[in-house]
């Protein structure tokens, strides 16, 4: 399965000034084209244009051996407007899509209620986008038929009744939202026996990726090409509320990322902590702390192969609860660098203290860090254990709610979920969880020192 690269957009003779507001500025379109005095109904015609509006993942792949794209991709990312275009392209006969005489095209939704209000009748579905009089579709929703003046017709069919794709045979097909299908497998499966007309039959997916296996069927399926899609990518298209307030709000958590960046988020089931663990524990800010700390996870050396360097912010709070603040850590870096980070990590957040394992260099690493700051106060910690048995105790904190992550703290996260007593399954190091043991570990598990109140 391969990720495709982000296709160059097609070249134009002309383009436009002064269009309507909602689609932004000659350069806000990159259309990289010398602009023209044109009228507005001449400018609403090259709006309709698809390739100066779509941004990069929403340009089709080019001819190969593939029979499905698979467009992953947040709320608002524009899916469905892909979705749409393609299956537009396919009815037309444009250039890459099927003859408009195997025309014959299915719909495939979460019910007949999604492919009606989504893909048919929503704002960026078919109706919608085909805004030429020589284009115009007939929609009759009794028959639940899209006819097209070519004499292309597009069928819907619902994810709750696989038996209903059983006998049609099509040329194209266009299945919307996956990941929420009733009988995936099923509808699925039937949709691909009647996937037969034509040179080439293809079919474009459009979801919100969850990890089912149906879904990692198809990743790890060769014939399919994968296009990536974040909410960000179509930010001018969407209201700036929703930008600042679920954006703002959802970013950089499990549902942020699945929901808006279009991530395809697993975890192992004999892992330490879970998504949903972590999910629980999660507040959007710290109360008063009393202790904070920066733990250090050094890495052996600085070259290409090299470790990170795990470099993670914790403190606590009157009531003694853990609050896990950031995740500093860089990748690759020279001693002087990740000194540096961990020495501006101090500072930023008025900790107390510089908690850094000493078993990689000894008292080196506590030398390295006083060469950016003679003054900092570093606590050594030396590990006697395996890094699970020192991960147990700290793991077993979060499942008694003594522990909150402050925002979101992506990489960490995923280090966390997928950390079982084989380690990493990517066979890694796990350097930021092994700061965030330290420093809950300093602050939890071992005799306190004396606390200074003070406001974050």
């Amino acid at each position: 399965m391969p990720d495709r690269p982000r296709a160059a957009l097609p070249s134009c003779a002309t383009s436009f000034v002064g269009i309507s507001n909602a689609y932004g500025t000659k350069a806000e379109q990159g259309s990289g084209i010398e602009a023209l005095e044109l009228t507005r109904r001449e400018a609403e015609r090259l709006l309709e244009l698809w390739h100066i509006l779509s941004h990069p993942n929403q340009i089709p792949p080019e001819d190969g051996a593939w029979t499905t794209w698979l467009l992953l991709g947040g709320r608002g990312a524009g899916k469905t407007r892909t979705g749409a275009e393609w299956i537009r392209g396919a009815a037309l006969g444009q250039p890459g899509f099927l003859e408009p005489a195997a025309g014959r095209i299915a719909l495939v939704g979460e019910t007949h209620a999604a492919v009606r209000d989504v893909m048919i009748e929503g704002p960026s579905g078919l109706l919608a986008i085909h805004a030429l009089r020589r284009e115009r579709l007939a929609w009759l929703p009794s028959l639940r038929r899209l006819e097209w003046p070519n004499g292309a017709i597009a069928h819907s069919f619902s994810s709750e009744d696989p038996d209903g794709l059983r006998g049609p045979q099509f040329g194209a097909a266009w299945a919307d939202e996956l990941a929420k299908w009733r009988h995936p497998d099923e509808t699925w499966d039937m949709l691909q026996f009647g996937l037969r007309l034509g040179r080439e039959p293809r079919q474009v997916v459009t979801t919100t990726p969850r990890p089912i296996p149906l879904l990692k069927r198809l990743l790890a399926d060769r014939r399919t090409i994968v296009s990536r899609m974040t909410t960000q990518e179509n930010a001018k298209h969407l209201a700036p509320a929703f930008l600042q307030h679920v954006v703002g709000l959802y970013a950089g958590t499990r549902l942020g990322r699945q929901e808006l960046d279009g991530e395809m988020i697993e975890e192992r089931q004999d892992a330490l902590w879970s998504r949903n663990g972590i999910e629980a524990v999660r507040i959007a800010a710290a109360p008063d702390l009393v202790r904070i700390v920066v733990a250090v996870d050094p890495p052996a050396s600085s070259g290409l192969r090299a470790d990170a360097c795990g470099i993670v912010v914790a403190g606590t709070d009157e009531a003694g609860t853990g609050h896990v603040l950031a995740d500093a850590s860089l990748e690759r870096a020279k001693p002087a660098e990740w000194a540096a980070k961990a020495v501006a990590a101090y500072r930023r957040w008025h900790a107390d203290a510089l908690v850094a394992e000493a078993n990689q260099g000894g008292e080196m690493v506590a030398a390295i860090l006083r060469e950016v700051d003679p003054g900092i106060p570093v606590v050594s910690v030396r590990a006697t254990r395996g890094k699970y048995l020192r991960a147990e105790p700290v793991a077993l904190l979060y499942e008694q709610g003594r522990v909150r992550h402050v925002g979101a703290v992506p990489a960490l996260e995923d280090e966390m979920v997928d950390f079982s007593a084989g380690g990493l399954s990517s066979g890694r190091s796990p350097d930021r969880l092994d700061a965030l043991v330290w420093a809950l570990s300093d602050l939890m598990l071992r005799p306190k020192a004396e606390p200074r109140l003070r406001m974050l």
